[in-house]
């Protein structure tokens, strides 16, 4: 069997190797998992299973019906004070960015990718033959935008944003994403803002750079707010012209969002969900203050991860060790060209990441 050339561009997801790892352990200590572990709100899932008996599960129209298309445009122009041209709802996140990179790439065309990184953007990029370009961040994730726009050449055609990041849990700065869009505007490029984890920000308001520069795609979803990873409904909102060529392909590839995951999803965007993210901020709090002495680290600023240097200077050699010891953590290299930290989930109950945080500066103190 010869299988497409194109496959030798991508590798399993180190993620995935993670969880297959975790399956051989024994009770393992688990840090590794980028999903809330709280379960969806009871009044979403009751939305749910009204759907479903009230015959809701017919393919939909592929850009999604229009009164969740309709609340969520509101929602986000409200939230965020910026204008969306166009709306669609995709089947989770990842569907937006294959749709976006089909839309906008050629094989050899580059864009622009902060690293660390959120692992998608390589592999999708990649698998159509693009070219994916990494700005190295600063030591504490900040964005040195002289650097970002030495990097433009005439084959660039996006930059990719992550705000708050997966992995580092930072948020950009109003600073940050003026300049970005100054850049954006100047080159002629578009911008996708994966906002998918705006619902964890904990001491910032939150600012998407759509505020400044309308080439913007935002994408978004009910994964990590509602718990809905396993329903797959995301959104991606922006210029028109380039949402309806999404939609085109999504025709013929997802077809539609799951009919009562949308139905539901009309519910969860009247749910109040701030106690999600306090519960997360204490969370933040509890696995920064235990480890912040024995690992160089930044305190995240959203999201619900943290990305420690790795002491001894190699991340996958110190989440090896972690493993040894039960710990489940992923190597920094999954998400960057470089392979000097970890990142660790909090999205945890407290007594594992506090178990977590016993193991970490145990074997800190080994080097």
């Amino acid at each position: 069997m010869k299988i497409a050339s194109r496959m030798n561009a991508i590798d399993s997801s180190g993620i995935r190797k993670v969880f297959d790892l975790g399956q051989k352990l024994k009770d393992p200590v688990n840090l590794s998992i980028g999903q809330p572990d709280y379960d969806v709100p009871v009044e979403v899932k009751s939305a749910a299973v009204r759907s479903i008996f009230e015959g809701k599960n017919k393919y939909t129209v592929t850009q999604g019906i229009p009164e969740l298309r309709e609340k969520i445009k509101a929602h986000i122009e409200k939230e965020k004070q910026c204008s969306l041209e166009d709306i669609m709802i995709t089947s989770g996140v990842s569907g937006s960015i294959l749709l976006a990179f089909l839309s906008m790439l050629d094989a050899g065309d580059e864009l622009i990718v902060p690293d660390p990184y959120f692992v998608m953007y390589k592999h999708l990029s990649r698998l159509i033959g693009a070219v994916p370009i990494y700005l190295p961040l600063e030591k504490d994730f900040s964005y040195d935008v002289g650097k970002l726009e030495s990097l433009i050449t005439p084959k660039t055609r996006m930059i990719v944003l992550n705000s708050p990041s997966n992995p580092t849990g930072v948020i950009n700065t109003s600073s940050e994403l003026k300049a970005i869009a100054k850049i954006a505007q100047k080159y002629g490029l578009l911008v996708i803002s994966d906002e998918i984890y705006d619902s964890f920000v904990y001491e910032k308001e939150y600012e998407s750079i759509a505020r400044y520069y309308p080439e913007t795609l935002v994408i978004g979803g009910f994964s990590k707010s509602h718990a809905m990873t396993g329903w797959r409904v995301g959104y991606a909102a922006g210029p028109g012209t380039l949402i309806r060529e999404m939609i085109k392909i999504q025709q013929y590839t997802f077809v539609c969002s799951p009919s009562f995951a949308q139905y539901s999803a009309l519910t969860a965007l009247d749910c109040d969900t701030t106690h999600y993210k306090e519960d997360y901020r204490r969370k933040r709090d509890l696995i920064y203050n235990g480890i912040k002495d024995a690992f160089a680290v930044r305190k995240p600023d959203g999201a619900f991860y943290i990305f420690p240097k790795a002491p001894g200077g190699v991340g996958s050699k110190f989440a090896e060790k972690a493993v040894e010891n039960n710990l489940l953590i992923i190597p920094g290299n999954v998400f960057s060209e470089h392979d000097t930290h970890v990142r660790i989930s909090f999205a945890a109950p407290d007594e594992t990441i506090v178990r977590g945080i016993e193991i970490l500066n145990k074997l800190a103190a080994q080097y």
